[in-house]
């Protein structure tokens, strides 16, 4: 996974997240940006209280996702969407718990350290398969806490959330180049036509016919690779 990959990643997790809170029946405590008061003692300041955390900023927030969360899980050495499944994870219900269950369902030792190992095994495991059932060992985990009658709605919406993302993360790598290729080659064929009769003098409706065949024709394309792929892994 690259830098970039990263910063989508925590940008979806912010999203989550949200700024300060401090819910009374919420075990984490004062948390801004997912921050607990544990965690920002842990890795920022020994002695932090509310106000501190309520002062931190997304700067330092993002380091500590970097360094505590993102890189102690080895996300840049996982799967595309996988990363970002097991990341998710391991900022809602910790670290430990997010590498143990991926580990469990790769079939390695669940010690929750990701390494070599766990990696290798994720790499030779199908990335949307893990991504979908990683979803469910997690949300089977909330459904059991005492907390989930409060705050249960709202994890199965970002549960839910995290899965068709990360799915749909894991389903892009697949785009081979040739197919892209394709189907951008149909559509740039279309609009050179659209121009060539525009200068022609053709009237606007029939230009948007030639546009709207030449998008047809592009997606028809990508389906038809993606008909030919499925074929052939029957």
């Amino acid at each position: 996974m690259s830098a970039s990959s990263y910063d989508a990643a925590l940008a979806r997790v912010l999203a989550h997240e949200g700024g300060y809170s401090d819910h009374p029946d919420d075990p984490g405590g004062p948390t801004k940006f997912g921050i607990t008061i544990a965690d920002y003692r842990r890795y920022v300041k020994p002695d932090a209280g509310a106000a501190d955390v309520k002062a931190m900023t997304v700067d330092e927030a993002k380091a500590i996702y970097r360094a505590r969360y993102w890189d102690v899980l080895a996300c840049d050495g996982l799967p595309a969407g996988l990363d970002y499944a097991v990341f998710d994870y391991g900022v809602n219900s910790g670290v430990a718990r997010a590498a143990k269950a991926l580990q469990r369902l790769v079939g390695v030792a669940a010690d929750g350290r990701i390494g070599p190992v766990t990696l290798a095994a994720a790499a030779r495991r199908d990335a949307a398969t893990l991504v979908a059932a990683l979803c469910d060992e997690r949300l089977a985990f909330l459904k059991s806490l005492k907390t989930w009658p409060v705050f249960g709605k709202g994890w199965s919406r970002r549960v839910a959330e995290v899965r068709a993302a990360a799915l749909a993360m894991a389903e892009a790598p697949r785009v081979p180049a040739a197919a892209v290729s394709a189907a951008g080659t149909v559509l740039t064929g279309g609009v050179a036509a659209a121009v060539a009769a525009q200068q022609a003098g053709a009237a606007t409706p029939a230009i948007v016919v030639i546009l709207a065949v030449a998008a047809v024709l592009a997606v028809g394309t990508w389906f038809a690779w993606r008909r030919t792929r499925n074929t052939q892994e029957a």
